[in-house]
Order: structure tokens, then sequence, then C-alpha cells
């Protein structure tokens, strides 16, 4: 699959927003995080900064962004409506939850870890959502699987620790619990990515050229001649094709900048202080998101589309 740059952000950054958000507020009801209004802004405004921005790129793939706002009425049958919806419905608890830790900064009352649980539900399922646009695609096997959502809502998490690790350190909150569930989530992103790797690689095709014509009965089927002179979208969108070297490369820098270097950098912050401490935080902030958006072209440069099928490859 072609692999659009709105996209890959999209679903990087709104993921991180959430998985921030949802990190901050189990942190919070732990006690691990301080009631300073400063913390508030800082942690809510980058998370809503980085979901929104995500949300908004996600319109610039459609050919006429001003009716994204129509794919909302599908949300019966269409992942992507029940992403939109449920984006919309969780900055509810999400905003209710930051103003309240702004008025009741103690969390004194008894329904603010309610509003919390709402909130961490909403990021929850708005990312399963977003995961499962591709996910339910049974037309591309690689995506049809149910690593897929884990993959999503792993990666959310990580890189939302990483993130809440780094306002920790700068705003002199850190903790060694928040360290190591960082820790813990990145080892837990990296272990379900190999998984995923490992299935779309020892995957049984789902389909061949003779099923996908009807025509196994007869034989073998082989393409006579290309259907077009040159690319169409099918075979400019589905049929992308990414050279296995370069696809090891990028497996290659999605494990070692999404997941060890920082993990190795968030570890290392701990043992260090001042200017140093500062350093090692900032590589795990830059070297996860270069990770987490080579991650993610991947995802869609590797997947092949059925349709595929008709254009040449023997099975998908």
């Amino acid at each position: 699959m072609h692999p659009a740059k709105s996209v890959i952000f999209f679903t990087t950054a709104s993921g991180a927003g959430y998985g921030l958000f949802a990190l901050f507020v189990l942190m919070d009801l732990a006690g691990l995080v301080p009631p300073a209004p400063a913390v508030t802004w800082t942690v809510c405004g980058l998370s809503f900064a980085l979901i929104v921005a995500g949300l908004l790129s996600s319109t610039f793939h459609l050919g006429h962004p001003e009716r994204a706002w129509r794919a909302l009425s599908q949300w019966r049958s269409s992942w992507l409506s029940r992403e939109g919806v449920m984006a919309i419905i969780s900055f509810g608890p999400m905003g209710a939850y930051a103003l309240a830790r702004l008025i009741v900064p103690d969390l004194s009352t008894a329904w603010q870890p309610a509003l919390g649980g709402l909130a961490i539900a909403g990021a929850v399922l708005t990312v399963y959502c977003t995961a499962m646009i591709y996910g339910s695609l049974k037309t591309i096997p690689a995506w049809s699987n149910p690593v897929t959502p884990v993959g999503y809502l792993a990666m959310a998490a990580a890189s939302g620790a990483i993130l809440l690790n780094a306002i920790a350190f700068l705003m002199g909150f850190v903790s060694p619990q928040i360290v190591n569930v960082t820790a813990i989530l990145l080892l837990i992103a990296m272990a379900v990515k190999m998984i995923y790797w490992r299935r779309i690689r020892d995957a049984a095709p789902r389909s061949t050229a003779e099923s996908a014509t009807g025509l196994g009965d007869m034989g073998k089927v082989h393409l006579f001649e290309a259907p077009h002179d040159g690319d169409n979208y099918l075979m400019t969108e589905m049929g992308f094709r990414i050279a296995r070297k370069h696809a090891f490369r990028l497996r290659r820098i999605a494990l070692m900048w999404g997941f060890l270097f920082p993990l190795l950098s968030v570890t290392a912050a701990g043992f260090a202080t001042g200017i140093m401490a500062s350093l090692f935080i900032a590589i795990s902030v830059v070297t996860g998101a270069v990770g987490l958006l080579a991650e993610r072209f991947l995802f869609f440069a590797e997947a092949k589309h059925t349709v595929m099928l008709y254009y040449g490859d023997r099975s998908v």
C-alpha cells in the first residue's frame, strides 16, 4: 500500500496524544503527579495538540476534505466513522478531567476518578477504532489479523509514556514508577511489533491468482498481458512495493530507534543529573519519534492488497 504522509502523521501523532493523556490520568490517580496547574497545562495541552493535529492531518488524504464531516454518519458500518465519533466523544471526559484538575487539583472529589476512567476508556476506544480502520480490511491480509489493534494500542502507550517521562523529568516529578512503566511499555510494544512482523512473514497466502479468478480447476493462472500501458490508481495506491533490503533497513531503524534507544536513554537518564539527564531525555523523544515513523511507514508499505492478483502477483 502507498504510505501517505498525512495518514502516517495522523496515526502516530494522535496515538501518542491519547497514550500520553491516558497514562497521565493513571499516574495522577496513583498519586505520582503533582497537582501543580503548570503540569496540567503542559501534559493536557501537548496531548490535545497531538490529537487535534493528527485528526486534522487525516483529512488531507481525502479527495474533498471539506466533506470529512459526512463520514461521521456511517458509524453503524464504518470503523473510520466510529473513530471520528469516538474522537469527538472522548474530548468530553478528557477536557472535563483536565478542567477538574485545575479546579480541584488534589483529586479530593469522589467523581474525579470516575471521570478519569471515562477519559482513559475514550482514549483506548478511539485508538482501537483507528486500528480497526485497517484491521477490518480482509482484502489486505497483513492488516486483517488480531495483532494489528494490539500493535496500535501498544505503540500509542509506549510513545505516550516516552512523552510523559520526558515531561516528568523536565518538570521535576519523575519517579522510579514512571521510569519503570515507560521501560515496560517499550518492551511490550517491541515484542508486539516483532510478533506482527513474524506473523505476516509466516502467514499462508489467503488468496491466489487461481482463487481470485475462479479458474483454479483448470490449472495455474498466469497473466498474459498487463491490463494497462501505464500505472493506474490501483497500481499506484494498492500496488506500492518496497524493496526487501529497504524493508529490512527500516525494520532495524524501527527496532533500534523506536524501542532500544529510547529504552536505554530513559534508563540512563535515571542515573544521570543536570544537562546529561536532559540530553538523555531529548534522545529518548527524538529517537522514539523517528522509530515510530519508520514503523508506521512499514505498516503501510509492506501491506499487499488482493487486487494486485489481477496485476501479476501470484498470491497475497
